[in-house]
């Protein structure tokens, strides 16, 4: 029986904007408003990212070191991811996204979520999107369970995440020749999994990606509508 997958990056495809930093934020603001003064330090380390002077990984550790701080409780993590999903699904979320979600669903796909951004905080999210798993950036933890700022394993964006969701499906018994997938992303990063996807959709296509879209008669829908 053909396995029906629907597998969607969450930033900008889903979301209407990158929630990695507003996360940072958002978090600092709630469990120590000291740390917003680390704001302008943050946004300095993102120009070494930019200046290709650290990976984006590095950055990403980097920044939850700053905002978040050495380590933080299950609870605290909990309490901070919770808090996040509840004003991201309240009115930071596309209405052509859930549409599209809930016709996937209707369809008997099942819903994937694969995306860059750590799945500590991307599984509340989805949770409340009626996701049905997730595929992220896993973090490192200490004996105690303790969130650490660091990367266990690579940071799930370009080749990486297809080798994530290849990892993802091997573990759940899926067999790449016995599943249809689709896959929606706005990312030109993601040009392996588009090639890889039986139906793939440049979701919210700008720049590189709307060029690479264009040459392989990729859809194209537009949700920022």
């Amino acid at each position: 029986m053909t396995q029906l997958l629907a597998i969607y990056d969450m930033d900008k495809t889903i979301t209407h904007a990158p929630t990695w930093t507003p996360f940072l934020i958002h978090s600092a603001r709630s469990g120590a408003p000291w740390r917003l003064a680390l704001v302008p330090v943050a946004a300095f380390a993102a120009m070494g990212y930019v200046a290709r002077l650290m990976s984006r990984g590095r950055l990403k550790q980097v920044m939850q070191r700053m905002m978040l701080g050495k380590s933080m409780s299950p609870e605290q993590e909990r309490r901070a991811a919770t808090a996040f999903a509840d004003r991201v699904t309240k009115d930071g979320v596309f209405a052509a996204a859930l549409r599209q979600i809930e016709a996937d669903r209707a369809a008997g796909y099942r819903l994937v979520m694969a995306t860059a951004s750590y799945r500590f905080y991307v599984e509340a999210i989805a949770e409340r999107l009626g996701f049905d798993a997730v595929i992220g950036t896993e973090s490192l933890r200490d004996a105690n369970g303790h969130l650490l700022a660091g990367i266990d394993g690579e940071n799930c964006y370009g080749p990486a995440k297809l080798a994530m969701i290849e990892a993802w499906m091997a573990r759940e018994g899926i067999a790449r020749a016995d599943a249809h997938v689709r896959f929606y992303s706005d990312h030109v990063s993601d040009a392996p999994t588009f090639a890889w996807a039986d139906e793939p959709f440049a979701v919210n296509a700008h720049g590189p990606l709307r060029l690479l879209a264009r040459a392989k008669g990729w859809p194209m829908p537009d949700w920022e509508r």
